[in-house]
């Protein structure tokens, strides 16, 4: 009779908690979409409201900033009242959950939209399997541009690394580092396109004869040289050129971030290494360069990626022309010039492509080690 009285109590005990929990978990789940929903339904009322433009912008600031901050206060308090169990199951997700959707929403699924699109032909409309795959790979035009990029990989990210590194180690020891770092870094505030545009007025280049307000082909005239046009010379010479931009633009960038971490490294293991006899050349490759390995890392796959999507800088100076096109013209000259949308969405894949290896290289090299 007790056993039978205990049995029942616990299975009512169990029917409950399990009642109580599942509706918990419900109302976690329900309240949040209802917030969501409320604010969406607010936002199409603000875009079709007759309301001055300023107070409407007004009003969406107000309402997506207090309906964001609303939505994580009720779901955090909701999931604090589960047990601890369920707590530590679904807290993190409503923490990263908002920033996974965002860029499932926008990375992910354009992608995905991309490859299918990369499959049809130049209206999108016909399937063609992978026609568009093989003309980026057998097409001239794309293989100089593999070229090209390879160059930008090879001459820019390497020597905006090295220079900024160099500029980091010797400015650091210097009455002058912030002076120093402040002009290296100066050319970061600068966009691209300004750049392109200030570059263009120096590699300006006149008729013989002429006066040269291009400031190179002024240098270059006063020593008795031919003016040139510097970025329509031979291959490679012309790509060249414009890596030098990059350089002077990507050099404080990676400046900034070898100095911070320079001066992590412990004055002591510096200063005890100077006191057994190394120089100054073997404390730099010995000490300096291990102990900041995870940071190059960064920072080179940084530069890297970015050196791979280089737009704005070909753009602006040459337009792709002479044998300077990259990658990323050659996606800007297919999807909106010719009109050719299934083999832009080829070339955009491919260099999607491009760019894994190296983020996955830098994930596993941060996995192992820090960065700072």
């Amino acid at each position: 009779m007790a056993e039978a009285t205990q049995s029942k109590f616990t299975l009512k005990s169990l029917l409950e908690w399990f009642t109580t929990t599942i509706g918990q978990i419900v109302v976690a789940l329900l309240v949040p979409s209802i917030t969501v929903f409320i604010m969406i339904k607010g936002f199409i009322f603000l875009r079709d409201g007759a309301a001055p433009k300023y107070i409407i912008a007004l009003v969406a600031i107000i309402w997506g900033v207090g309906g964001v901050a609303l939505i994580y206060f009720i779901t955090n308090w909701l999931i604090e009242k589960l047990p601890p169990k369920w707590i530590s199951k679904l807290q993190p997700f409503l923490f990263v959950g908002p920033a996974v959707v965002i860029l499932s929403w926008y990375m992910a699924i354009p992608t995905v939209r991309t490859f299918i699109l990369s499959l049809k032909d130049r209206t999108g409309a016909n399937f063609v399997g992978f026609e568009n795959y093989v003309a980026v790979f057998s097409q001239r035009i794309m293989t100089i541009a593999f070229r090209n990029n390879l160059l930008w990989i090879i001459f820019g990210a390497t020597l905006s690394i090295a220079f900024g590194l160099l500029v980091a180690v010797l400015a650091d020891r210097s009455r002058f580092e912030k002076f120093a770092k402040s002009l290296i870094f100066l050319p970061m505030a600068i966009s691209f396109v300004g750049a392109g545009v200030i570059w263009n007025f120096i590699y300006e280049v006149k008729e013989a004869g002429s006066a040269q307000i291009g400031l190179l082909n002024a240098i270059w005239t006063g020593l008795g040289g031919q003016p040139q046009a510097w970025t329509a010379m031979l291959q490679p010479w012309n790509n060249l050129f414009l890596i030098i931009i990059v350089i002077w633009l990507q050099t404080g960038y990676a400046m900034v971030i070898f100095s911070a971490a320079i001066k992590g490294i412990p004055g002591e293991l510096l200063e005890a290494a100077r006191v057994d006899g190394a120089t100054e050349v073997q404390v730099f490759f010995r000490i300096m360069i291990p102990y900041i390995m995870g940071t190059i890392i960064t920072v080179s796959t940084t530069v890297v990626i970015f050196t791979l999507k280089i737009f704005d800088v070909v753009m602006v100076m040459t337009g792709g022309q002479f044998g300077t096109h990259v990658i990323a013209t050659q996606f800007y000259r297919q999807a909106f010039t010719n009109q050719n949308k299934g083999y832009a969405s080829a070339i955009a894949i491919v260099l999607v492509i491009c760019v894994i290896p190296v983020m996955i290289y830098n994930l596993r090299q941060l996995s192992d080690e820090e960065a700072f």
